[in-house]
């Protein structure tokens, strides 16, 4: 269930120039950055880059068939 929440004109205004690179909507990219913590706060000996591409991989489809080479 979507609900509203008031956040700084800054943090806004740095979502929307990030969400805009990553091609994301901007309360898409507060998320994003929301789960990021999180794992990083659970892991702290991961990597940002690790991180990012794990949470890539969760999306990926994972009744896809994956081919190697």
């Amino acid at each position: 269930m979507a609900q509203t929440v008031k956040l700084s004109d800054e943090l806004v205004e740095d979502a929307k120039r990030i969400a805009a690179v990553e091609h994301r909507s901007v309360p898409r990219q507060i998320e994003f950055y929301f789960r990021m913590a999180l794992i990083a706060e659970e892991n702290p000996d991961l990597s940002f880059s690790l991180i990012r591409e794990i949470m890539k991989a969760d999306a990926e489809d994972a009744t896809e068939e994956y081919t190697f080479g």
